[in-house]
């Protein structure tokens, strides 16, 4: 008799979910490393913004060949002769004068500043509406991905773009969308520093203008499946209080650009575990405060593994547009040291069942596993355990 599957015996779909942060998306480069050397391919990639850059060169190469060409996209959008070894001490007055290249030279295959200001250019023309021609980027695409790849179905690619007349956050996926790297600079397109790219009738921006984070395209376009999802993010919610104006300035982009991604998580999370409880228990959410429960979807079970990129010593305000290599260097070890630690502890093997959508952060401890509070501390204190 052939025993019949259960959720168990699912082997979960594994996704890569990567947020925009511009030159901070190195750290992708690592965590990617890790997830690699692991055995845990991803079967879908998502991405906005410089996530969506990482995950075109992803999905458009064959597994063998992903990380060495992400590597070789890093290398040819940054500036050779730049991985240069300093104390700690003068690390942000380099980060400073790579970050001022980057304004004013721009950096190679990538983007280069316009000769003439928008400010004095004629209206109507990408020349009045950005100070950086993104050319460059279409055609390191084209060298780098294999298109006919991403569009063979083997992969599954997701990337998020604003369309600027509505500012509606368009999510293009391969099973529906014959991609093209437009699709890619699209997702990337962050004014006022780039234009708009043209993909069909509509212009687009970057989808970190409405939203940093590719999870929720992921999770509306998901099957009935399990899912294993490795989120990964550029910036932190959580910080100390600034001290100095650098400090300011660097709190408020953190803020801005996470603040999203930790609604979202935390939505999701309510939603899915929301419909999971109506499932087992109709009665407690048989009534008028919950509105629209008929239409929850009920089924799958979900982790999301969080990991987040932590600023490194000197950084600086502009961080997010600085290209050194020796900052890439830095910022793809923190990715790689931190998906490491979240695989080896493996949380999502560990963790309860009694819901179906969990997510996975790392514990202040710096452990990924939940502690569990003590029988003797849970009891209060003006009664004895019987």
């Amino acid at each position: 008799m052939v025993r019949k599957a259960t959720t168990k015996d699912k082997k979960p779909k594994v996704c890569l979910v990567l947020q925009g942060g511009g030159a901070l998306g190195a750290y992708h480069i690592g965590a990617y490393q890790a997830l690699e050397e692991a055995g845990l391919t991803p079967e879908w990639f998502a991405g906005i913004s410089i996530g969506a850059f990482n995950a075109t060169i992803l999905a458009g190469n064959p597994p063998e060949k992903r990380l060495s060409q992400l590597e070789k996209f890093w290398d040819k959008i940054s500036w050779p002769g730049t991985d240069v070894n300093i104390p700690n001490e003068f690390a942000e007055t380099y980060n400073l004068a790579s970050a001022s290249q980057a304004l004013i030279f721009g950096q190679p295959n990538f983007f280069t500043p316009r000769p003439i200001n928008p400010f004095f250019a004629f209206p109507g023309t990408e020349a009045a509406t950005s100070f950086y021609n993104t050319k460059p980027i279409f055609n390191t695409f084209e060298e780098m991905s294999d298109f006919s790849l991403i569009n063979s179905d083997k992969v599954r690619l997701t990337v998020g773009a604003t369309r600027v007349t509505d500012g509606e956050l368009i999510f293009f996926d391969n099973k529906s969308t014959t991609f093209g790297p437009e699709h890619a600079v699209a997702s990337g397109s962050l004014p006022p520093g780039f234009p708009a790219t043209q993909v069909g009738d509509d212009l687009y921006w970057d989808g970190g203008v409405v939203s940093n984070t590719p999870l929720n395209g992921i999770l509306d376009l998901a099957d009935d499946e399990d899912l294993l999802i490795f989120m990964v993010d550029l910036w932190n919610a959580h910080g100390e209080a600034p001290k100095t104006m650098n400090d300011v300035l660097w709190r408020q982009k953190e803020i801005q650009y996470a603040s999203r991604t930790c609604q979202h998580i935390d939505a999701v999370v309510a939603h899915k575990n929301l419909a999971h409880l109506k499932n087992q228990t109709q009665n407690i959410v048989d009534s008028e405060a919950v509105s629209d429960i008929s239409a929850l979807k009920v089924g799958n079970k979900i982790d999301i593994v969080h990991i987040t990129y932590e600023a490194a010593a000197g950084h600086i305000p502009l961080s997010d547009t600085e290209f050194s290599r020796r900052s890439i260097r830095i910022r793809r070890e923190s990715g790689y040291e931190d998906m490491k630690k979240a695989l080896e502890e493996s949380p999502w093997l560990k963790r309860p069942q009694d819901l179906q959508t969990h997510v996975h952060r790392k514990h202040k401890t710096g452990s990924w596993l939940e502690e569990k509070p003590s029988n003797v501390n849970a009891l209060p204190r003006n009664k004895k355990a019987s």
